[in-house]
């Protein structure tokens, strides 16, 4: 996702290491050595973001972030990180108040800065910039072979990287109705739009889901499970509002991934006629390896051809005493993907809210989902997505 940036600091180190971290990136790196420079560098270059050191000549970096919110008209917001070596809370709140969107303390890790990044450019990316091409279209389907393989961590974090990691846009469909975890996963209240809200309402079109869709830090677009179980039969199989919900976000995202419930009752025969891929998740023991037989077994049944199913090999090389060579012999064909085990970063990410492919993308998980994604993004049409080139120097210093 590249993009214009403006380094606003005084400091020629950190002035290098901040354009070689970014250019490795892909980004386009104009530079200002003080905060007058700065303003004027906003005006000329019109970059996609700024990072603005606090301690700045002649215009300090809270000073500069407040012209430039006051000088923004008709709707427009330039993202802005502020860097600084203060760990002191006031001055995060200090920024935050003075417009700045972000702020960073020194010294930093620059996969760090880059998540920051990433995430500010999704978020604030204008919206006819998504909508100059047409979308992708694609209807992914995620179903677990059985309870615990680690089936909606790896939609959400999949859908993520997608978004944020290759440009493409996205919306993530909770398809467990009745007991949906993607508001528990992302920290979101129950007070959030559903799709209880799309069928509710007199007819599905695009406009609607664009009004109830939940935007997510991350990027992505989210359509959420109903609040309570009860009211998930509003989600009717008779009326096909999966089916008819899938379409019209066919017609509006690139990729439209849908994190299935792992009892197949009619809306989720739906989910996976309309699914142009479905992968299911999996693990290495024995009651998994008999559930994906029997699912392999039904899809063949339900008329599905066999390069519609992908299996995904979750928490590959945790130790259950059954390899994946074992496994596809068992299943007599192969095993498409296979994501490596990192469950303290797993479920960290859980408890916080925080999916590991926001705060941690470069960890070992996170770089096996983005190889995951590669792969699936290369047997999608379109265009092809922004390479993400070589790792950046090891760390930022401090100011002194």
């Amino acid at each position: 996702m590249p993009g214009r940036i403006l380094v606003v600091d005084d400091d020629p180190n950190i002035q290098r290491l901040l354009t070689y971290t970014l250019r490795q990136e892909g980004y386009e790196v104009s530079l200002a050595a003080d905060g007058e420079e700065g303003l004027t560098r906003w005006e000329v270059d019109h970059p996609d973001l700024l990072l603005v050191d606090v301690l700045l000549p002649k215009l300090d970096g809270f000073g500069l972030t407040g012209r430039i919110r006051a000088a923004q008209i008709g709707g427009a917001h330039v993202p802005i990180i502020l860097l600084t070596a203060d760990t002191d809370p006031a001055q995060k709140v200090k920024g935050l108040r003075a417009g700045a969107d972000d702020l960073q303390v020194k010294p930093f890790h620059p996969a760090e800065l880059l998540a920051r990044i990433k995430a500010l450019l999704a978020r604030f990316t204008p919206r006819e910039q998504l909508v100059g091409r047409p979308p992708l279209g694609r209807v992914q389907a995620y179903y677990g072979a059985k309870g615990g393989v680690g089936t909606t961590t790896l939609s959400i974090n999949a859908a993520i990287a997608l978004h944020r990691e290759l440009g493409r846009r996205v919306v993530l469909v909770d398809g467990n109705l009745q007991f949906g975890d993607h508001r528990v996963f992302l920290d979101l209240g129950l007070d959030r739009k559903s799709i209880v809200d799309v069928v509710s309402a007199s007819s599905i079109d695009q406009e609607l889901l664009r009004s109830v869709v939940v935007k997510h830090d991350s990027g992505i677009d989210l359509l959420l499970a109903p609040p309570s179980p009860e009211t998930a039969d509003l989600v009717s199989a008779e009326a096909h509002h999966m089916a008819r919900i899938l379409s019209t976000l066919r017609d509006l995202y690139d990729y439209v991934i849908v994190d299935i419930d792992k009892r197949l009752d009619d809306n989720s025969l739906d989910v996976i006629t309309a699914a142009d891929t479905i992968f299911v998740v999996m693990t290495a023991d024995l009651s998994c390896l008999k559930n994906v037989r029997l699912i392999i077994e039904t899809m063949a049944n339900l008329g599905l051809p066999p390069d519609k199913v992908e299996l995904v090999l979750n928490r590959s090389n945790a130790f259950t005493g059954i390899t994946a060579r074992t496994a596809e012999g068992a299943l007599r064909r192969k095993i498409d993907h296979q994501i490596v085990n990192e469950y303290r970063g797993a479920i960290s990410a859980l408890n916080s809210g925080h999916p590991f492919m926001v705060d941690k993308p470069d960890s070992l998980l996170g770089r096996a989902v983005l190889e995951f994604v590669r792969v699936v993004d290369k047997s999608s049409p379109g265009p092809a997505p922004a390479p993400r080139l070589a790792p950046a120097p090891a760390g930022i210093p401090a100011r002194t």
